[in-house]
């Protein structure tokens, strides 16, 4: 792609979740999801392959009408109280569909169909953009506009979200609808406590994007996409192999990795306010998830793959990729549980 049309759509990017930040008016809001959507969408279709015109047709599509939806629930709200004021969602109606409409934006469950079959036709580093910095605009209007929606609602995509990203990966082979499926789980994480702690939900978001851009820029530097070709990179990069497992068992949540901080602070959260089964299904539920974190920690440290060659270290020209982003992602994703009791002070 030409630099300069990769420099406005980068910036473009950046701008439209920069206003959505800003917005304390629905239709800025509404303006700042459209231009990252339209950003997004020609980083996705590069590569003129058909999965990938077909991954970006999905996705324009399901963006579409979540954007619609949002514009029309928060009109039916100015017509009714007659402003425009994200605060001010006092009617139920637009405000759980609002919700809704995010929820489809970020892929909650039950609207989570489009994520996985997106997400694989793309190539690693457009689904990093995809699973990271689109999830951030959605976000901000989730938190700021929770408070009006009906708790049991929340909740209830909560628990969904974690159990379908959970089974739904358990039998995939291809990595990026693992890490699909992973996001799915991880965003019931964050919306479940969002009514109770909104803090802790910006926490887990922001550890999130740290695992998830550790693993695909692992992927992206072995060139990894199905599971059986990750039991060859142990001969190539045997360090790199070490580190991808860990980062694997911080998304899956294991301590002392950094995984552990979010979820064990959520659980204790709704421990707190008197919810013993949510926190007894949420926890379940993040079982479910490890079992395929487990799954590629064995492919790639544990076994030995029956068609690798007999040398330890094959040859191979050196990576022209910059690994500084993917050390820094992987030294946070793995390091960061000793600062729990510094982030709690900021945080509270």
């Amino acid at each position: 792609m030409n630099p300069y049309v990769l420099a406005i759509l980068l910036s473009s990017l950046g701008l439209g979740t920069t206003l959505t930040f800003a917005s304390s008016h629905w239709l800025l809001a509404w303006m700042g999801l459209e231009i990252n959507t339209l950003a997004i969408v020609p980083l996705m279709a590069q590569h003129h392959h058909p999965r990938a015109v077909e991954a970006t047709t999905k996705y324009f599509l399901t963006q579409a009408t979540a954007a619609a939806m949002i514009m029309f629930a928060s009109t039916t709200n100015a017509w009714i109280t007659g402003e425009w004021d994200m605060n001010n969602m006092s009617n139920p109606i637009a405000s759980t569909m609002i919700i809704t409409a995010l929820a489809l934006k970020i892929g909650l469950a039950p609207m989570h169909f489009w994520m996985p079959e997106v997400l694989q036709g793309l190539d690693l580093l457009t689904g990093l953009i995809l699973s990271t910095w689109q999830k951030l605009a959605p976000f901000a209007l989730i938190i700021q506009t929770a408070q009006a929606v009906d708790p049991l609602l929340l909740t209830a995509l909560g628990i969904m979200s974690t159990l379908v990203g959970g089974w739904g990966g358990l039998n995939q082979t291809q990595l990026r609808k693992i890490l699909a499926y992973s996001s799915i789980a991880h965003m019931g994480w964050m919306i479940i406590i969002l009514q109770y702690a909104p803090q802790l939900t910006l926490l887990a978001l922001g550890t999130y994007i740290f695992m998830t851009s550790a693993a695909f820029l692992t992927l992206k530097t072995s060139s990894a996409t199905k599971i059986n070709t990750l039991s060859m990179v142990w001969s190539k990069n045997p360090t790199l192999t070490t580190t991808t497992a860990l980062v694997l068992l911080s998304l899956g949540g294991l301590p002392p990795l950094t995984g552990f901080m979010p979820k064990w602070l959520i659980l204790q959260e709704l421990a707190k306010q008197n919810l013993p089964i949510t926190a007894t299904i949420m926890a379940l539920a993040a079982l479910l998830s490890l079992y395929f974190y487990l799954r590629l920690c064995y492919a790639m440290t544990l076994t030995i793959s029956p068609n690798t060659v007999n040398s330890i270290t094959p040859w191979r020209t050196q990576t022209t990729q910059s690994s500084l982003p993917l050390a820094l992602s992987t030294t946070i994703a793995l390091g960061l549980l000793p600062m729990t009791p510094a982030i709690l002070m900021l945080a509270t």
